[in-house]
This record gives structure tokens, sequence and C-alpha cells, in this order.
């Protein structure tokens, strides 16, 4: 670790203690003068002292799983969701903590005051704190070597990210070598997207040579070697990689964990869904669910069910046309209902007749496998599990993301596959939901097929 590296993660464990601690100062002044005196035996010292490190524990588990404490890393918006989600988190869980110690349900109203000045707290912590960071720590200084794609599509993510990194030069693979190795020792970072195995490896080796950081889009095969076993047959290292990559008793865990989930949501969710079928008829007259084709494991078809978020026959030429931004098809309903995901809520019905997953790729329709499929060929990876509600790509892509970029995100969920990984994957998509730019619809010319795709 370079003196840089090691001052920028200082300086983060450094404020994230801050914020943390102060968050549990307020929580523990809630829980001094007000619950603690409406237990049946009321706490001494160190009774207050191992609550304050329960809830430490808690927040900090929260904070880094849902990346709350990234300074430097998300913008201003992000760490406030982000931060807030966790505190939310926390106080829950701390409240059923004080519920099992009083024997019955205290007022809540203690404990949502004192939220709202950890909320205040968080607000001007994040400001500060990201602010303190950019002022010590300018964006790295990275140069950008590509192939294949043109410059202009990669610069445009990087700007996505402009307190964090800044693009000083680009090169393509194209241009002499030497002019290539001789700009390496001259940034901080360098960018590898897109770029032959031969000189990549050459890039690397220089960059490695040189303590020159390195960020690297990877291919599908690097991608699915991530995702294998490391084995010691010989006197040389060797990687096994599976042609299932889910175990049997996987399979089964995961099936168990999907019938109980979907049948609790089902019954949770029940008045929800009664309320959004009526406005979605009251809204039109039309009918209440959109069905149709997508393929699930092994290319299997099977009809999806949403609730209808479109006029009825959006799709009257019978081709299926990309969801846009701001589409006149879409219902007054649908707009509100498409925006907090309530039309996905029919899906947990899917779940519980096998069709589908919690968590996995998303499924698609037939066509758009086959169109796909011709541009890339690994697209029918996809296939090797169960399709999802909601999974890797939808965490930690958008609506809009490229599909070569989609697959690249969904072959890593299915090569790293465990059950823990899907707990992740719900856990976040519960934060992915509060983010504007999740559901956005898709901007033409962005290397989409532009007249194929899921329509609802």
């Amino acid at each position: 670790m370079n003196k840089k590296q090691f001052q920028k993660r200082s300086y983060v464990f450094a404020v994230s203690i801050l914020i943390m601690m102060f968050e549990t100062g307020i929580m523990l002044y809630v829980w001094f003068w007000h619950y603690n005196t409406r237990i049946p035996k009321a706490f001494a010292f160190w009774g207050h002292v191992f609550i304050a490190f329960i809830y430490f524990v808690i927040l900090l588990f929260a904070s880094v799983m849902y990346g709350g404490l990234k300074i430097g890393s998300f913008r201003m918006i992000e760490l406030a969701l982000s931060q807030g989600f966790a505190t939310l988190i926390t106080n829950i869980l701390f409240y059923g903590v004080i519920c099992l110690l009083a024997y019955r349900f205290p007022t809540v109203i203690p404990l949502i005051v004192g939220m709202l000045v950890q909320c205040l707290a968080i607000s001007l912590w994040i400001i500060l704190a990201t602010l303190g960071y950019r002022a010590l720590f300018p964006p790295t200084d990275v140069l950008l070597i590509y192939g294949g794609s043109t410059s202009d599509i990669i610069i445009e993510k990087f700007k996505t990210r402009r307190h964090q990194f800044a693009v000083t030069d680009s090169i393509s693979v194209s241009e002499d070598m030497d002019r290539i190795i001789s700009q390496i020792p001259k940034h901080e970072a360098v960018m590898l997207w897109d770029i032959p195995n031969e000189i990549r490896n050459t890039v690397f080796k220089t960059c490695y040579e040189n303590n020159v950081e390195i960020y690297v889009s990877p291919k599908i095969t690097d991608i699915v070697l991530r995702g294998s076993q490391n084995l010691h047959l010989f006197d040389t290292p060797v990687m096994f990689t599976k042609s299932d990559p889910v175990e049997a008793e996987q399979r089964l865990i995961k099936r168990l964990f999907d019938i109980v989930l979907a049948a609790v949501m089902i019954v949770i969710t029940s008045p929800v869904m009664l309320i959004v079928a009526i406005a979605v008829k009251a809204c039109d007259g039309g009918s209440v669910f959109y069905k149709q084709t997508r393929c699930t494991k092994g290319n299997r078809e099977f009809e999806i069910i949403k609730f209808r978020s479109m006029i009825e026959e959006a799709e009257s030429n019978g081709r299926a046309v990309l969801a846009a931004k701001d589409d006149d098809r879409i219902t007054p309903v649908g707009k509100v209902i498409r925006k907090l995901r309530l039309d996905e809520l029919p899906q947990l019905f899917n779940v519980i007749k096998g069709d589908m997953s919690f968590v996995g790729p998303r499924p698609e329709r037939p066509e758009i496998i086959k169109k796909y499929t011709k541009i890339m060929p690994e697209f029918a990876y996809r296939t090797k599990v169960m399709a999802g509600i909601t999974g890797y790509a939808q965490v930690y892509g958008k609506y809009n993301t490229r599909p070569y970029d989609k697959l690249k995100l969904d072959l890593y969920y299915i090569e790293n596959y465990s059950i823990w990984l899907d707990l992740w994957m719900l856990i976040l998509t519960v934060k992915t939901m509060l983010l504007i730019g999740s559901t956005e619809g898709v901007t033409q010319g962005y290397g989409f097929p532009t007249d194929e795709d899921d329509d609802e």
C-alpha cells in the first residue's frame, strides 16, 4: 500500500469512527434517560457499556453492508441513503432488544426523535467529511488504455465518478506499444478496457513493476476464472471451474429459501397487491395483470406475471418495443408502481411455481436471447441458473446498463454463487430501489437493440 492509499484509508477510518460513536452516543442517551428506567431491572454502568457496544457493532455491520462509510467512493446522496438506511435497520433491531428487556412494547417516540437527530448528524458529517476528503485527496490521475469501444463511452462512465477519477489521457491499443509503455509511469493509475490479452499482459506487468494502480474491465473468461477453485494437484497451481456452478445441496437450500420467503411475502404484501390491482383496473378499465413469455434455467419458457403498467395493446404491431424515458405508453398508475417497483410483486407467484428464484439473472424473452446470442454467444450462459426477481445486474447496474455489462454482472453472480450472496443481494436490493437511476428508461444508441425488449 502506497503512502497516499494509507492516508486515504486512515482518513476514512477516522471519520467513520467519529460518526459511529456520535450515533451510538445519541442512542445511548435515549436509552439511559428513557428506556432504562422503564425495564423491570434498570442497568448499572457496565450494563450501559454493554448496550452501547451492542448498538455500535450492529451499526457498524449495517453501515459496512450498505456502504454508508464509503467516503470518497460514493456521491453524497448515495452516502446519505446508505448510512440513513443502515441507521434505520440498526434502530429497528435496537427497539427489538428494548422490547425483549422490557417484556412489552414501549413507546417508539424517543427512538424516533433520537433518529431524527442522528439523521441531522449524518447529513452534516457527510458534507464535512466528503469536502474534507476531496480537499485532501484530488481525483486519481488515470490513463485509459482502450480497444474496441470508443473512448467517449468509457470516459462518460468515468464522469459519473469525477470526484474519484480524472482521465487525463487516453490511448488506443492500435497506437505504438512503446508510446503506451512510456506513458504508464506518468500516471497514478491505468484503466485497461477491452484490450487483447497479449497487450493486456504486457501493460499489466509494466504497471505492476512501476507501482501504478491497475483497473481492469474484465473479459468473460476473467469472471469465470475468478469463481474457480484453487487446487494443488501437482507442483504448480491449478484452477478448476465446474460445469455446473451451483451444487445440488445449494439448489435445494435455495429452493426451500425461495418457497418460505415467497409465502411470507405474499401474506405480508397481499393488502398492497389488492390496492394496486384496484388502482390499475380503475385507471383505464383494462386488465390487471400483464403476462409475457420469458426464459429461465435451461432456456425453459414460462409466463412472467406483473401488474400492468402500460396501456392495453402497448405492442399492437406484434413486436416488443423498448421502454424509454417518459414513455407515453405508461399509464399514470403505471408510473407510480414502476417507480416503487410494485409492478413486480406478482412475480412472487412465479417463485412459488418454481419458474423463478428471488435472486438470479433477470428472465429475458426468447427472441431477445436469440438476438443477443448472435451478438454475444456468451449470453446463453445466463440460463445456467434459475431466473430471478432481482440479481447482481439489478443491484450494481441500471435499467439502461449495456447488455454486455449486465452479462458480466450476471456471470459474476453465477460463478460466485452462495446462499450468503443471495442474502446480500436481497439486502442491497432495498437500497437500490431507493436510487432513481435504477428505474430509468433506456437511452437509444447506447448498445441496445432498438426494436425488442421487455416493454413492461
